[in-house]
């Protein structure tokens, strides 16, 4: 039967694809520590219990038919007073689009802004962008990033593809690195945006910025920045991506938020109304009450953000370990999320059974089946295959289970030769 092109051409995601295929092996009895899907296993993060009490309680009093298309208006008026008071940032409950977590906003505003063959920019590694460029048919231009820079993109290096862009997607806390913009970087960034949409004619598209802030208040000793808070003239261009995903560890509580400019939120609006990627209303108003009480969140925020952090630096310095041991591995400083980036240089190098690890994915495979630790290669956040560098998620892991692998990780490294 033939079907179009897109959904042939169509690549799914490796993510869940390594997720699907530990659980798989996991089901057969193997004992394995997944790193992989960026989720929270419920029994070592639950969510606030308070916010769990407000969704029963928000079901059993019948809130079970359709919100409006944009949110309920409770929910948006506590977004906007979460925005002024977090961000310092000044938006109207008309600037803002609720749905079913971030994923569905982030296709929104790719179809508002991108025709097809418009040129999106955005760096690798970063999550998802090739696949919505795909997805919108858009022209994607992948900016290389280093571990110099933390793997955030840079002023120097995002300049010289500005001309004719119609999309910038940026985000800090980054998927998949767990790394942050420095306030100078991001500052450097946003100059640069403004000095091309000052060149532009009036009947051209200005460039916009996506600016997904969804682990913004998973942060470690570090100062979230954002652009309009750092050049206000921005405000036209930007649309931030956020929600409680992450920093509430309620992955599956699908309450997710987009806000911008009023125009672009209206068209991103009329999509999702089409496509009915509504949050359910029980989640949108247990949500408007408990986001709204900035203590009660402050609370979960700081026995949560301790809880990660411990299992981040448990990972990180277990890799530091190794690395003065005289393996080939790595650590970027964990700054941000729930992510660390590990560098595991072993490619190329041949299995006790004599097999070649010819690539990023026969080292991740090998650590699965030897060291029974899963984690990501960054050839699925846009990376070459030749690049030894990998995602580790530590949410559905304790950290009984990150102290336990790392002696695994050794073992098997081990046993790899020249």
């Amino acid at each position: 039967m033939n079907i179009s092109v897109l959904a042939n051409t169509l690549i799914g995601s490796e993510i869940i694809k390594i997720g699907n295929e530990v659980n798989e092996m996991k089901r057969k009895g193997a004992q394995i520590a997944n790193l992989t899907i960026g989720d929270f296993d419920s029994a070592i993060f639950p969510i606030p219990e308070a916010l769990e009490e407000a969704i029963v309680t928000a079901y059993r009093e019948g809130h079970t038919n359709y919100p409006p298309a944009d949110g309920i208006l409770a929910l948006r008026e506590t977004i906007v007073e979460v925005l002024d008071d977090r961000y310092e940032l000044a938006y109207t409950v008309d600037d803002i689009l609720v749905a079913g977590g971030s994923r569905p906003l982030i296709y929104a505003l790719y179809l508002a802004l991108v025709d097809p063959g418009d040129k999106v920019l955005y760096p690798a590694p970063s999550w998802n962008n090739n696949h919505y460029c795909h997805l919108s048919s858009a022209n994607g231009v992948t900016i290389e990033t280093t571990v110099e820079n933390n793997f955030m993109p840079t002023a120097a290096q995002l300049k010289p593809h500005l001309k004719g862009a119609t999309l910038l997607a940026l985000c800090s806390p980054l998927n998949p690195t767990g790394t942050m913009f420095s306030k100078q970087q991001l500052e450097e960034i946003c100059d640069i945006v403004i000095e091309e949409n000052k060149s532009r004619a009036a009947d051209e598209k200005p460039l916009y910025i996506m600016y997904d802030q969804i682990y913004s208040l998973l942060t470690f000793g570090k100062e979230h920045v954002n652009p309009v808070s750092l050049r206000p003239a921005l405000k036209d261009y930007v649309i931030y991506i956020d929600g409680i995903s992450k920093c509430l560890s309620a992955t599956g509580v699908r309450v997710g938020w987009a806000f911008g400019p009023a125009n672009i939120i209206s068209k991103m609006k009329a999509l999702l109304g089409h496509i009915g990627a509504w949050a359910p209303k029980a989640e949108q108003v247990a949500v408007a009450g408990y986001f709204k009480d900035k203590g009660l969140v402050d609370q979960y925020l700081a026995g949560f953000k301790t809880q990660v952090q411990a299992s981040l630096d448990e990972l990180y310095n277990g890799f530091q370990k190794l690395k003065s041991e005289g393996f080939a591995v790595d650590a970027v400083v964990p700054m941000g999320a729930i992510y660390l980036t590990l560098k595991i240089d072993y490619i190329g190098k041949t299995t006790p059974s004599g097999e070649v690890l010819k690539n990023s994915a026969d080292v991740n495979f090998y650590l699965i089946k030897e060291a029974q630790t899963a984690i990501v290669p960054f050839s699925a956040f846009g990376n070459e295959e030749s690049m030894p560098w990998f995602r580790a998620s530590i949410g559905g892991c304790s950290l009984a289970d990150i102290k336990n692998m790392i002696p695994r990780i050794a073992a098997a490294l081990g046993k790899l030769s020249i």
